[in-house]
């Protein structure tokens, strides 16, 4: 099975039904907020990342990676950046797009993968924005090193992800009222522990295949790929989300900046 194939078709079927919090167009509204300096946009499911992490992003050059949708891309041109969003899904794209058309926006779109789009996009970027979405990709070391080979000396790498530990139950059964119980061993794939039949159930309901990756490759991967780790935060869910939620957080979130 191409999995890659598989997560970027469930990823168009996410945005076309418009039900994901992730596939919903910020609204004009927003967007004159923005460009009047009143912004906020997320890495990770509720927290809004700290201004401070941006640095000034007026005239920036700002590559949105795997964070299509319709939101943090036309917020942060509006914002006053110049943006080039990156993602697997031509549906999220659109999104994307459809807002700067609408608004008047410099944000150009780019189809690629989140581990192969650096010979897509050029180099010289200020700020890599990598809203939670590595959890779809098998390996997530070639992500960083396709982060730094894009941005300039200095430059941020912003990244949201699931805290590893997440994946250790089986969502499926707990969302339908069975116990908080360790099934998994880590790191997860989906593709390879999901017993056969719940798999194949997920691909019919067209849901994306996860990975579940080492807090070693998630952070000592951006430094190994010459960043330096400058800030980080925790992010809840919802009660409503997961039966997690109570426990422990579900996200995290780096400021990494490219040394040189």
């Amino acid at each position: 099975m191409d999995i890659h194939a598989h997560n970027r078709d469930a990823w168009n079927a996410e945005s076309e039904s418009g039900d994901s919090e992730w596939c919903q167009p910020v609204d004009a509204a927003t967007i004159a907020a923005a460009r009047n300096g009143d912004w906020s946009v997320i890495l990770t499911p509720n927290k809004p990342v700290p201004r401070d992490w941006f640095g000034d992003i007026k005239g920036a050059r700002i590559l949105c990676l795997a964070s299509g949708g319709g939101q943090q891309a036309p917020m942060l041109a509006a914002a006053g950046a110049t943006v080039t969003s990156v993602d697997l899904s031509p549906a999220q794209l659109a999104k994307d797009a459809e807002v700067a058309a609408r608004e008047g926006l410099a944000l150009e779109t780019i189809e690629a993968d989140m581990t192969a789009f650096s010979d897509k996009v050029g180099s010289g970027y200020d700020l890599v924005f990598n809203a939670t979405s590595n959890l779809f990709a098998s390996r997530i070391l070639p992500v960083w090193r396709e982060c730094a080979a894009i941005l300039k000396p200095g430059g941020r790498l912003l990244a949201g992800f699931m805290n590893p530990d997440f994946f250790l139950f089986d969502h499926d059964e707990v969302d339908a009222g069975g116990p908080l119980t360790a099934r998994f061993h880590l790191p997860f794939s989906a593709a390879r522990d999901l017993p056969v039949g719940q798999r194949e159930e997920r691909v019919r309901r067209r849901e994306a295949l996860e990975y579940s990756h080492s807090l070693e490759d998630q952070i000592g991967g951006q430094i190994a790929a010459g960043f330096t780790i400058e800030g980080f935060y925790e992010d809840r869910w919802s009660a409503d989300a997961t039966r997690l939620d109570p426990y422990m957080p579900t996200s995290f979130a780096t400021l990494a900046r490219k040394s040189g």
